[in-house]
C-alpha cells in the first residue's frame, strides 16, 4: 500500500469514528437548596450541565426570593427598602401570585407573611397563639391588592409593614427556572425535583415511556414511605401541598385535619383537605394552586377546577366519618397507573 492510500484510509477511519454517535444515558445531579434537597435527572449523550452551574443558579434565585436570607432582595423589601430594583425572578413570581390571588378572590395571598411570622411559622419559628385584637391589627397589612410593581421595577407597599412571603409558590418557580436552563443547554428529556415540587420534561426516552412519579400518603408515619397513587407524566409541572407532617389528629375525637391561616380572617382554621396534588403547564402555577386548594373547602375546589381544565387535581380529604377519601379530576384519572 502506498503512503497516499494509507493516509486516505486513516482519514476515512477518523471521520467514521468521529461521526459515531454516543449513546444517550442518564445524568444525575443532586444537592441542597432552599432548606431542602434537589435532584435532577436528564438524558443526553454527554454531560451538558454541572452541579456548580445548578448551585449558582439556585443561589441567585435565593438572593432574590428567600425570606431566610437577610441579604436577599425580598428581605430588604420586607424591611422597608423601597429603592430595591427587583429582578425577573421576583417579577415572574409577583405576576403569578397576583393571578392566583385574583382567581381565588384573595384566598391565596403572599402578603400573609406578617401573620405567618406572628404565628411562628416563618424564619423565627416561635409558635404562639394570637388574640382577636392582635389578628385585627395585623390584617390591615395583608392584601396583595395593596402592593404593586412600579415602572422602574421597584415595589410600592401601601403600608411599610407589609411582608412578602412567596414560599408557597417560589419553590415551584425555582423548578421552572432550572427547566428553562436545561432547555437552553439542549436538554429535551429529564425530571427536575426541588423540595418535592417537580417538572417532567419530555419523557424517559431511554426506556421509551413517560416519567413515573409516586404520590405520598399524607397519613403515613414519618418513617414510612407509602404511596397513594402512581402517575405518568410528560411536559408538566407537579406540586403537592399538605403531607403527614401537617396532618393533625385530635387526641380525643381522632379527627384528622390540617391547620391553615386564612388570609381573609387572619385565623388558623381547620381544613379536612389533607393534601392537594396539582399538575399544571408550569410548576409555579401547580405550586400556587396546590397551596390555594389547601385553604379552600372541598366544594370550592370542585367548582374552581371545573373552570380550569388545564389542571389535573387529586385531593385527599377526611369525610364526616373521619375516613380518608379522594377526589380526582377526570384528566387526573387518565394519567393514573393501575
Amino acid at each position: 500500500m502506498d503512503i497516499k492510500n494509507f493516509y486516505s484510509l486513516l482519514l476515512l477511519f477518523v471521520l467514521m469514528t468521529s461521526c459515531e454517535k454516543k449513546e444517550n444515558t442518564f445524568f444525575v445531579i443532586q444537592g441542597e437548596a432552599q432548606g431542602s434537597t434537589y435532584a435532577i435527572k436528564y438524558i443526553a449523550n454527554e454531560e451538558l450541565v454541572s452541579k456548580s452551574q445548578i448551585d449558582s443558579l439556585l443561589l441567585a434565585f435565593d438572593m432574590s426570593l428567600s425570606t431566610y436570607r437577610n441579604d436577599s432582595k425580598i428581605s430588604k423589601i420586607n424591611l422597608g427598602d423601597s429603592t430595591i430594583v427587583i429582578d425577573d425572578f421576583f417579577v415572574d413570581t409577583f405576576k403569578a401570585s397576583n393571578q392566583i390571588f385574583n382567581e381565588t378572590e384573595g384566598l391565596f395571598d403572599p402578603t400573609i407573611g406578617i401573620l405567618v411570622n406572628a404565628y411562628g411559622f416563618g424564619p423565627s419559628k416561635k409558635h404562639q397563639n394570637l388574640t382577636q385584637n392582635q389578628i385585627d391589627s395585623l390584617l390591615q397589612y395583608v392584601g396583595f391588592n395593596k402592593v404593586k410593581i412600579n415602572a422602574n421595577k421597584t415595589i410600592s407597599k401601601k403600608y411599610a409593614a407589609i411582608y412578602f412571603d412567596f414560599n408557597s409558590i417560589a419553590q415551584g418557580y425555582s423548578v421552572d427556572v432550572v427547566v428553562k436552563f436545561l432547555k437552553s443547554k439542549g436538554i429535551e428529556n429529564g425530571i427536575i425535583e426541588i423540595g418535592g415540587e417537580l417538572f417532567a420534561l419530555g419523557k424517559n426516552s431511554i426506556d421509551n415511556k413517560s416519567w413515573i412519579v409516586g404520590i405520598d400518603d399524607p397519613l403515613q408515619k414519618p418513617d414510612e414511605r407509602k404511596l397513594i397513587a402512581t402517575i405518568q407524566l410528560e411536559n408538566v409541572g407537579m406540586a403537592t401541598s399538605g403531607n403527614y407532617r401537617k396532618v393533625i389528629t385530635d387526641s380525643i375525637t381522632g379527627e384528622k385535619f390540617v391547620h391553615i391561616i386564612n388570609p381573609k380572617t387572619g385565623k388558623r382554621e381547620k381544613n379536612t383537605i389533607l393534601s392537594a396534588t396539582v399538575l399544571a403547564p408550569t410548576c409555579i402555577m401547580a405550586d400556587g394552586y396546590a397551596t390555594a386548594f389547601m385553604i379552600m373547602d372541598l366544594e370550592q375546589v370542585k367548582t374552581f377546577v371545573k373552570k380550569h381544565p388545564e389542571l389535573n387535581v387529586l385531593l385527599l380529604y377526611a369525610d364526616e366519618n373521619n375516613e380518608m377519601q379522594r377526589f380526582e379530576t377526570d384528566n387526573f384519572k387518565n394519567i393514573l397507573l393501575h
